[in-house]
């Protein structure tokens, strides 16, 4: 149920029997926050709801769910995580930025985080075994290994560019991981690495250009919520300057993108409904491990690849999860 849509039911509220509206004050409220906007991640929603829902709790039945989005303002966050511990919820759900905000209002209410970095770095958590405090929840993070990962795809793809570009969202802690563990990996590969950075989808085409205007014929995309939510802006502008890249989720390569490897974001997503509807059953934040992905997924888009002039080598071809033709 989207927030707008719970609004008009609590606008209509008043025809309701008063017995109604007693079972509804009864009901859980589960809050979901993300710093980006809603629209590009509705499968994330969807995801969500079916691990919420295979925990015994469905939607509008016997629990409310509210829907707060920062749109990419990240100066936002605060207000929105303090809107929701002051409704007052039982759980919330949130991306990681979300989270990091949510904590600094809450040290209570049970925050369930979907990261792509360390949350142990990041101070959300103790440990990933034992979490302890309010938050637990599932991370992406490798150890830095996703990042030499996607440089040695690249490399398989584009081996003779000498500079490959790595575009960062400065405002993204977790990139920082990946471009240490990219330019550790890039000596023996080959490549220098040429780093750009975009705070807004505004700035996509400026860093493209100074990427290439310094040599790359490559690119390394890290990840990041804003980039994520601006895959089409993203895709589009690396198709426009014919730049071979690699992204950190299928949803980039399904936009038109060339090549991404990671985690599943609805799985995680799908995770995150299972232990918020856990923590509603009386599971404890400490005592819930923080999970980590146990497969990650290749995808690539032979059409892009032949818009680009690529020949995808067989073997690459062989080991990818997924071929979009």
């Amino acid at each position: 149920m989207k927030r707008r849509e719970f609004i008009t039911l609590l606008g209509g509220a008043a025809a309701w029997p008063v017995r109604a509206l007693a079972q509804q004050k009864q009901m859980p409220v589960v809050g979901f926050l993300r710093s980006t906007p809603a629209d590009p991640f509705v499968k994330l929603v969807d995801a969500f709801r079916q691990g919420l829902a295979e925990t015994g709790f469905v939607e509008g039945v016997n629990v409310v769910v509210e829907y707060l989005y920062a749109d990419n303002h990240l100066d936002r966050l605060p207000r929105l995580a303090t809107d929701l511990v002051r409704r007052p919820v039982n759980v919330i759900v949130a991306n990681s930025l979300a989270a990091e905000a949510a904590r600094t209002i809450t040290t209570t209410i049970p925050i369930v985080f979907v990261t792509a970095d360390d949350p142990v770095t990041r101070g959300l958590v103790a440990s990933l075994s034992r979490p302890g405090g309010n938050l637990t929840g599932l991370t992406f993070f490798g150890g830095g290994l996703l990042g030499a990962k996607r440089l040695e795809l690249l490399h398989e793809l584009v081996p003779k560019a000498a500079v490959i570009g790595f575009l960062m969202d400065p405002n993204w802690p977790g990139a920082k991981a990946e471009l240490s563990d990219v330019r550790t990996a890039a000596p023996a590969l080959g490549h220098a690495i040429e780093v750009v950075t975009a705070a807004k989808a505004s700035e996509f085409e400026a860093a493209f250009q100074s990427a290439m205007q310094a040599g790359a014929r490559a690119l390394v995309v890290a990840g990041s919520p804003m980039f994520n939510s601006q895959r089409s802006v993203l895709v589009g502008i690396a198709a426009r300057h014919a730049i071979p890249s690699i992204y950190d989720i299928r949803e980039h390569v399904q936009a038109g993108g060339l090549i991404s490897y990671g985690a599943s974001l609805p799985g995680a997503y799908h995770q995150a409904g299972i232990y918020a509807g856990r923590i509603l059953k009386g599971a404890k934040t400490s005592e819930l491990p923080v999970l980590q992905p146990t497969k990650f997924e290749l995808v690539i888009n032979l059409k892009t690849a032949k818009a680009l002039g690529l020949e995808i080598p067989p073997t690459l071809l062989a080991r990818a999860d997924e071929v979009i033709e």
